[in-house]
């Protein structure tokens, strides 16, 4: 293990690298580096405090690079040391690019990538707390996909577990990746209206780009087509607390004197269309949901060639419809950051060897205290999998709540977390 310390606002940080093996069945084969930032208040360096391990979401985001005392890591540094972990192939922890596998042939890209999904990454967090902890169990908090990490990691090895907190993450523990679409497909169209209503300008301006779209060609900085579909995705915004604002204020202005669209609008629509800072979200998201024996099969795409009002048609007068999470072959072959992975995220949609991710009858028998932040509106992890799912978990305390969207979290400042704390420990 490799460390080092500084210090930071009202916090002394250290960072951490640990060695895991690549494959958890072949504990003496490859082996990759995995990082985590160790977080603790100033105050309580020497303090004998438990571990809260930090699972962010994603899949393919590391995690988030903190300064001080900011956001929930405020609340949760009076009670723990914190450790933010990189999950392998993101960050620091054996980043995976289109680069970095270039040397493999498209088979050998797709097996290594399947062993980035979540039981890989519960099972290096399981080495790591023995080396950090010396066998004591830890608290662990999920967000998002590290919420699904979460619900597998109490399938997996709840016995090195104290306490779990999961905020907008608890995924269905039998649901197919069509049974996600179909109701996320409807969320984000209701979330397109409702923004419609609050902005009744951008429908001319967001079908105004769309026409452009269609019958220009056009491209982003980084060279990635941007085509109606592409322009859609940024649906995804919605999805956020601050999301519909944000995207009215990037169609406000969309052309430049000449007809064209803006390079501002350009330079601010790469980085929410581009995967070059996370390619394992493309290649890895809907494997988010897969089961042993079935092929993924591109879901997103075949459930929306069932819903043609997502369709956009330059003759017509219909509002445009944006998209939200979802994942389209197109992603990977017109970015180009990615577009050397698209044999290997062919074959990861065609793979159907997946081990299982969570086991309900672990689950139904599991002595792990627990809490989970259910948002009622969330437009990424459906709310009616995720209650289904809570009450399949003995024990576990959901709070369904609509005063938050997916990233209440990190937007609350720390009261999310408290109740989830506090949940926990009966003291609500």
């Amino acid at each position: 293990m490799i460390m080092s310390t500084y210090r930071q606002p009202g916090t002394i940080v250290t960072d951490r690298t640990f060695s895991v093996p690549l494959d958890h069945s072949r504990p003496d084969g490859d082996q990759i580096e995995v990082f985590a930032r160790e977080v603790v208040a100033a105050g309580k360096a020497d303090a004998n405090l438990p571990y809260l391990l930090f699972l962010q979401g994603g899949p393919g985001s590391a995690s988030p690079r903190t300064v001080g005392r900011e956001k929930w890591l405020d609340r949760a540094l009076e009670d723990y040391r914190v450790l933010l972990l990189d999950q392998r192939g993101t960050g620091r922890s054996s980043r995976i690019t289109a680069r970095s596998l270039a040397g493999l042939k498209p088979q050998e890209q797709a097996d290594y990538m399947a062993l980035f999904r979540a039981d890989s990454i519960v099972l290096d967090a399981e080495l790591i707390r023995r080396e950090v902890t010396g066998g004591a169990p830890w608290s662990v908090l999920g967000q998002s996909f590290g919420g699904f990490c979460t619900v597998t990691y109490l399938s997996y090895a709840p016995h090195g577990l104290r306490e779990a907190f999961l905020t907008g993450g608890l995924p269905g523990l039998d649901t197919r990746p069509e049974d996600v679409y179909r109701l996320t497909y409807q969320t984000v169209a209701r979330r397109t209206a409702a923004h419609y209503e609050r902005y009744p300008e951008d429908v001319a301006r967001a079908r105004d780009i769309a026409e452009y779209l269609a019958s220009h060609e056009t491209r982003l900085p980084d060279g990635t087509p941007l085509t109606v579909e592409a322009f859609q995705s940024i649906g995804i915004m919605f999805g956020q607390g601050t999301g519909s604002h944000q995207l009215h204020y990037l169609l406000e202005d969309p052309f430049d004197a000449d007809g064209g669209i803006a390079d501002a609008l350009l330079h601010q629509l790469l980085p929410r269309i581009s995967f070059a800072s996370h390619p394992l979200y493309a290649v890895l998201h809907e494997s988010c949901h897969a089961h042993a024996g079935e092929a993924t099969g591109w879901a997103a795409a075949r459930v929306r060639a069932e819903l043609p009002e997502f369709d956009f048609d330059p003759s017509g007068s219909e509002p445009l419809l944006f998209t939200g999470e979802m994942i389209y072959p197109w992603m990977v072959t017109g970015d180009p950051s990615i577009a050397p992975l698209r044999e290997a995220a062919e074959l990861l949609a065609e793979r159907d060897s997946w081990p299982a991710l969570y086991d309900p009858s672990r689950l139904a028998a599991n002595e792990v205290p627990a809490a989970a932040a259910v948002y009622y509106d969330d437009m990424y992890v459906p709310r009616e999998f995720s209650v289904q799912t809570a009450a399949a978990i003995r024990g576990l305390k959901p709070w369904v709540t609509n005063q938050y969207e997916h990233d209440g979290l990190g937007v609350s400042a720390g009261k999310v977390l408290d109740r989830l704390i506090d949940l926990t420990r009966g003291e609500i």
